[in-house]
């Protein structure tokens, strides 16, 4: 029985990853977001987003950069504190004629350092604490995306190419590709966009390198051996609508966006076996340019009462955030998981963003 708990935490890390193999549910750290603006609307950027994050949110905003060429960066504590949470990105623009825009995007999500102690206990059952090591589990993604203005240069359309690498230290890891797709529309004081996510479908292989004295550990302790498999992200559709007000001194952006998944959870808003419907919202307050006030709301989800079971509560998130224009540097923070009842998962999360104007 000892043995069985000592060898718990690594087994469920490998055993994890193989319900990966489910389409539903995977690649969840390409679903978090990248840059403290965005998530302090709970990512309803579809339609108005118009920087370099654009090619995570939509990358037919990216068209819309005025700058010769943008930066960005941002790091958080996500799940409580458990894993890191980093992104960088980098683009210029190609032909002004086209208003095009190349960028190269980076993700990383690792949980660090964590104790492997599957050889912790000797075949004579000795215990050799010099024999605990450990590893990381991590997430990494990384995208080259384009963007152009059509003919119509209120429209914009952009996609991404994506390349995902998952490691569970030396012991296994996978390879995936998948691309993504997105258009804007922009006139006057409105837009509308829509983005389709993995639209080829996200494929990841699984490969594991376990020795055989690992292997047999697993089957000691009651647990499965991981085997090499594939994991399907399938494919998502957000669409978003915006409107701008105010003027030179004060505006505001708001926007909300449908997202459209076939996970079929059976806590969403709008659900079925096949398909699930979830809506977000937010909004930006801007001082002359200067002083930004930002927050959204998402995640919205029908929960089983604990005491009445046949009864379900509706659940909303929110998120709260701020940011602070420097000229060339923009810097911004957004407070997630804001809610009482998420305790410890609260999430600081912090970016900036460099604009190169010659």
């Amino acid at each position: 029985m000892n043995r069985r708990i000592l060898f718990s935490f690594s087994a469920m890390l490998m055993a994890a990853s193989l319900f990966a193999q489910q389409p539903k549910f995977v690649n969840e750290f390409l679903n978090i977001g990248v840059g403290a603006d965005a998530h302090g609307m709970f990512g309803s950027m579809t339609a108005h987003t118009d920087g370099i994050s654009s090619a995570y949110w939509n990358p037919a905003g990216l068209a819309r950069i005025e700058e010769k060429a943008q930066a960005a960066a941002m790091h958080t504590n996500w799940f409580g504190g458990i894993s890191n949470y980093d992104y960088v990105a980098y683009g210029k623009q190609l032909d002004p004629a086209k208003n095009s825009f190349g960028s190269i995007s980076f993700i990383r999500l690792g949980v660090d350092n964590i104790p492997n102690t599957l050889n912790l206990i000797g075949p004579d059952g000795s215990v050799n604490y010099d024999q605990v090591t450990s590893f990381s589990a991590a997430d990494y993604a990384l995208f080259a995306s384009y963007a152009q203005s059509l003919k119509n240069r209120a429209l914009t359309i952009g996609g991404s190419l994506k390349i995902i690498r998952r490691t569970l230290g030396s012991f296994g890891g996978s390879w995936g590709f998948g691309a993504d797709l997105g258009i804007q529309y922009r006139k006057e004081r409105f837009a509308i966009g829509l983005m389709g996510r993995d639209i080829t479908s996200t494929f990841n292989a699984w490969s594991f390198n376990l020795s055989q004295e690992e292997q047999d550990v697993f089957i000691a302790t009651g647990n499965d051996v991981p085997i090499n498999s594939t994991e399907i992200a399938l494919p998502r559709v957000i669409l978003g609508a915006a409107y701008f007000g105010g003027n030179e001194k004060f505006g505001y952006t708001i926007e909300g966006n449908l997202n459209f998944s076939t996970n079929g959870r059976e806590a969403g808003l709008v659900q079925s076996s096949s398909i699930e419907i979830d809506p977000t919202a937010g909004v930006e307050l801007v001082l002359n340019d200067k002083i930004f006030v930002r927050a959204g709301i998402g995640n919205i989800q029908r929960i089983v009462n604990d005491v009445t079971t046949d009864q379900a509560d509706l659940e909303v998130q929110p998120n709260i955030g701020m940011g602070i224009n420097l000229g060339r540097l923009r810097v911004d923070y957004a407070l997630a998981n804001v809610t009482e009842s998420a305790g410890i998962l609260k999430s600081h999360i912090f970016s900036v963003q460099l604009d190169f104007k010659d």
